[in-house]
């Protein structure tokens, strides 16, 4: 039996990287999972991807703009009239547009704060209706090591130390009503994300990751699975009496 046998779980911004680990992480131990991204065909290609473990499991993939309050109460409800229920959520989806304070554009600083800590709250809303009904729920926000500070990452930085206020303060409010709240704030991931930091920097992708590797006490980058590993346990019954908390899953780069 997998620890997510007869869970749904919702994972936003999932079609690669992180949230696409933390789904497929999910559904090797039992989930239905629902895959939310921006792109609704490559949140489709990324949830036909995923294994499917059990009797009954399903995987969709739904298009959905966490940022507008709408779209994510609409994109909760189809999850559970397709998948029939919601047990988990995954706040992952997020966005850069890095620019040191003088170059930074207040239309930079509106979206990476709409997508990261409106969207956020807009699905966290939408699904706590269902975990105070089911008195059952566990939501996973993502942080960042940026959110100790990050050289032009002010609105970056500034939302996913957001999100761990939130976290903590979710933490309160909900804990009554059988529902965890917790978040991960990753180092540095070898993604496409941070592949894309690379290319805007100029470097090469190898040297990029081994620049970073070389910057934690474990002398590697992270990998989608290393952040998937930890959400499974933190999303899981074995985690019922951890609340409110942000776990650094960095290399040990914050110890520096």
């Amino acid at each position: 039996m997998g620890r997510y046998d007869g869970r749904v779980a919702v994972v936003t911004g999932a079609a690669q990287g992180i949230g696409f680990g933390i789904a497929t992480r999910f559904a090797e131990e039992g989930a239905s999972v629902a895959i939310l991204d921006l792109d609704g065909t490559k949140a489709a290609e990324a949830a036909a991807k995923l294994p499917t473990v059990g009797d009954g499991v399903k995987h969709v993939g739904i298009a959905c703009d966490v940022g507008n309050t709408e779209a994510a109460s609409g994109a909760v409800e189809k999850v559970v009239s397709e998948l029939g229920g919601i047990h988990v959520l995954v706040n992952n989806a997020g966005i850069t547009r890095d620019n040191l304070l003088f170059k930074l554009t207040e239309d930079d600083w509106d979206l990476v704060m709409n997508v990261h800590l409106k969207g956020a709250f807009n699905m966290t809303k939408a699904a706590q209706k269902h975990f105070v009904e089911q008195k059952y729920g566990k939501i996973l926000n993502l942080s960042s090591v940026s959110a100790l500070g990050n050289r032009g990452q002010a609105n970056y930085s500034a939302a996913k130390m957001g999100v761990q206020g939130l976290t903590r303060t979710l933490g309160i409010e909900l804990g009554p009503f059988g529902i965890n709240t917790n978040a991960i704030a990753p180092g540095f991931i070898a993604t496409e994300m941070t592949d894309a930091t690379a290319a805007r920097l100029k470097m090469d992708v190898d040297e990029f990751r081994k620049l970073n590797a070389e910057a934690n006490p474990v002398k590697r980058v992270g990998f989608p699975e290393d952040i998937a590993a930890a959400a499974a346990f933190l999303c899981s019954d074995e985690a019922s009496y951890i609340t409110g908390q942000t776990l650094y899953v960095d290399g040990g780069a914050k110890l520096g």
